[in-house]
């Protein structure tokens, strides 16, 4: 949007385009990424890297593993972050 912006096309015209809400948007720029975003990809990350270590084991293991990196959480945690992310 801020290119477009910088180009000369007003953002509530970009947004009406895009069928946008132009509330929703600004509230974003303000913060684009929330602490629980932020905290959840690095879980996802921990939980990443145990699974490319070990690709067979299962949820279960990878709360340890992802433990043992620093970043501990709840198996039903780890079992949706998981499942989230395939």
């Amino acid at each position: 949007m801020s290119e477009i912006a910088a180009d000369g096309v007003p953002v509530a015209v970009s947004l009406r385009v895009l069928e946008l809400s132009r509330q929703p948007y600004y509230r974003w720029r303000k913060q684009q990424v929330t602490k629980s975003e932020l905290v959840e990809a690095y879980r996802a990350n921990a939980l990443l890297d145990a699974h490319r270590d070990d690709p067979e084991f299962g949820y279960r293991f990878l709360v340890g593993e992802a433990a043992e990196a620093g970043e501990a959480r709840s198996e039903r945690t780890a079992w949706r972050i998981c499942r989230d992310n395939q």
